[in-house]
C-alpha cells in the first residue's frame, strides 16, 4: 500500500522548478486529515523572518499546507495562526480551521500528519531543532547560519546526513540568477585566473538597554535561552513586544556572531560556490575587528572589520565592512577583469539593509557578461529557494544548499570570527576541521552547553 510520502513524490513536476499541482479540496478534510498529496508543514518560530519570508514562501505553494506553528512567545504564535488562517480563508473563500499551536516545538515534531518545518528561531536554537526534526522524520528549511558554533553544525550535518530527510538553508541567493550566472563565468575563466575576492557586509551599531525588566506574561525566556547561559531579561536582549523589528538578539555574540554569519552566511556560500570548495574551506584566516567598548550598551557583537582567508588554489578571500565606496556584494578579480554582484534593490525583510546600488550585475567589461555557451560549465538551477525544497522533498532530488554545503558555509564564516577573537593567523583542516597546532583557537570550535537545551549529547 502506497503512503503519503510515496504519492507526494509520484506526483512531483519535473526538473528543478517547481510547479504547483492545481488540486483543492474542501477545508473540512484539512489538518489532521490532509489529503495524501499534501505537504503539511509546521512553522517553528513565528517572528520576523518567519512572518516576512519563510511562511510567505511556501504559503503560495497550492500542494502545500501550513498546519501548526510553535512559539515560545504565545503573542507571536497568536499572531501567526490569524495570518495563516486569513490567507487560506481569503484564497480559498472558505473557513480555515484546525490550525494547531504549541509553545514547546517538541509537541509540533511529534505530530505524525507534519511533513516538514520551517525553522525560523534565533541563531542559537537552529542546529538543536534541526537535530531533532530529522530524528523525528521531518524534512526541514533552516533559516540560516546552520549553528552558534562549528562542532554543533558538523552534528548538525551528520544527523541530517543519516536521516535520509531533505534539509535546505535559507541562502536564498543561490536562487537569484545573479548570484549563480557570476559563479558561472568565474569558474568559466570570464575574468581570467581568478586571483580574489572580496566581500563587502553591513556593520552592527552598539547600544542596547542592560536594565533588567520583568519577563513578558506568556513568553518562555528560560527556554529561549536555550544552551546559552542564564542572563536577566531584558527586551533588547530579545525581540520587540510589539511588532516585527529587527530583534535585539542579532547583536548580542551570546545568541549569534553578529553580521559575519548573518549577512556571511550568505555571500561567503557564494564565494565557495563559485571557488568549487562547497564541501571545503580555507587553509590560512587571518583577521581583526571593532568589538563595543565595555560600558557602551548590551550589544556586542563586531563593528567595522576586516578579514582575509586563503584557500589551497591561492585564491585570497578578503571580508570588509561596507561603504558607500564599497557596497554591500562581492568583487571577483581575475587576470582579465572583475566582476561584482549583490542582491541590487531585493531585500527579504523590510528592516533588513538595502545596497547602495540596484545594479545587480556588473563587470569590467560588458563582453565578460555575455552569455555562455551551450558548452560551459553550468550550475544548479534554481528559480525559487522553498520551492526548490519542497520539489527536493517530493522528487528526492539533491537540493540547491543541503546539510553538509550549509556547515561548511557557515563554518567560513565562523572561522573569521575566531580570527577577528585571537588577532593573529590561524591554520585550519578543512578535511579535519581543526586548527593546526592552536589549543586556544581550537577550543573555540565549540561552547559550553546549558543542561537541558544541549544540541547534541
Amino acid at each position: 500500500m502506497s503512503t503519503r510520502r510515496d504519492f507526494i513524490k509520484k506526483t512531483t513536476s519535473a526538473g528543478a522548478g517547481l510547479i504547483a499541482v492545481p488540486f483543492i479540496v474542501p477545508s473540512s478534510v484539512w489538518g489532521a486529515n490532509a489529503p495524501s498529496n499534501r505537504i503539511n508543514i509546521g512553522a517553528i518560530g513565528t517572528g520576523r523572518i518567519s512572518r516576512g519570508h519563510d511562511m510567505p514562501g511556501v504559503l503560495k505553494f497550492e500542494f502545500v499546507r501550513i498546519v501548526a506553528a510553535a512559539d515560545l512567545d504565545a503573542h507571536r504564535v497568536a499572531e501567526a495562526k490569524q495570518m495563516v488562517e486569513e490567507h487560506y480563508a481569503k484564497k480559498l473563500g472558505t473557513p480555515y480551521t484546525g490550525f494547531i499551536t504549541c509553545e514547546h516545538y517538541e509537541e509540533l515534531l511529534a505530530n505524525k500528519d507534519i511533513d516538514a518545518v520551517l525553522v525560523s528561531t534565533p541563531d542559537h536554537w537552529h542546529a538543536k531543532i534541526a537535530i531533532d526534526a530529522v530524528q523525528a522524520g521531518k524534512h526541514v528549511y533552516l533559516q540560516k547560519p546552520t549553528s552558534l558554533t562549528i562542532e554543533e553544525g558538523r552534528k548538525m550535518s551528520n544527523a541530517v546526513n543519516a536521516s535520509g530527510c531533505v534539509l535546505q538553508i535559507g541562502s536564498q541567493q543561490r536562487s537569484e540568477v545573479q548570484f549563480r550566472v557570476a559563479c558561472e563565468l568565474v569558474r568559466n575563466g570570464r575574468i581570467g585566473q581568478l586571483k580574489s575576492i572580496e566581500i563587502r557586509l553591513p556593520g552592527d551599531p552598539s547600544g542596547g538597554k542592560t536594565e533588567e525588566m520583568p519577563i513578558p506574561a506568556g513568553f518562555n525566556y528560560e527556554k529561549w535561552l536555550g544552551s546559552t547561559p542564564y542572563v536577566p531579561y531584558t527586551v533588547d536582549r530579545v525581540h520587540p513586544q510589539q511588532g516585527y523589528d529587527r530583534p535585539g538578539w542579532l547583536r548580542c555574540e551570546q545568541f549569534g556572531a553578529g553580521m559575519i554569519t548573518g549577512w556571511g552566511a550568505h555571500h561567503f556560500d557564494i564565494a565557495q560556490w563559485a571557488l568549487d570548495k562547497e564541501y571545503s574551506g580555507p587553509v590560512e584566516i587571518s583577521g581583526n575587528a571593532v568589538f563595543p567598548a565595555a560600558g557602551s550598551g548590551l550589544w556586542d557583537v563586531h563593528g567595522k572589520y576586516e578579514t582575509k582567508m586563503v584557500y589551497d588554489n591561492g585564491v585570497v578571500v578578503s571580508g570588509i565592512t561596507e561603504s558607500k565606496e564599497k557596497p554591500n556584494g562581492l568583487l571577483f578579480t581575475g587576470t582579465e577583469g572583475w566582476i561584482f554582484v549583490s542582491r541590487g534593490s531585493y531585500t527579504v525583510t523590510a528592516s533588513d539593509p538595502i545596497s547602495t546600488t540596484s545594479q545587480a550585475l556588473q563587470a569590467s567589461n560588458k563582453k565578460i557578461l555575455a552569455p555562455l555557451p551551450d558548452s560551459a560549465e553550468k550550475l544548479y538551477v534554481s528559480t525559487d529557494h522553498h520551492g526548490n525544497w519542497l520539489d527536493s522533498i517530493r522528487t528526492g532530488k539533491k537540493n540547491i544548499t543541503p546539510a553538509e554545503v550549509a556547515h561548511r558555509s557557515n563554518t567560513v564564516c565562523l572561522l573569521q570570527h575566531i580570527a577577528m577573537k585571537l588577532n593573529r593567523t590561524l591554520y585550519w583542516n578543512p578535511i579535519t576541521e581543526c586548527f593546526k597546532n592552536d589549543d586556544e583557537a581550537n577550543s573555540m570550535i565549540s561552547r559550553p552547553q546549558r543542561f537541558p537545551y544541549q544540541a547534541y549529547k
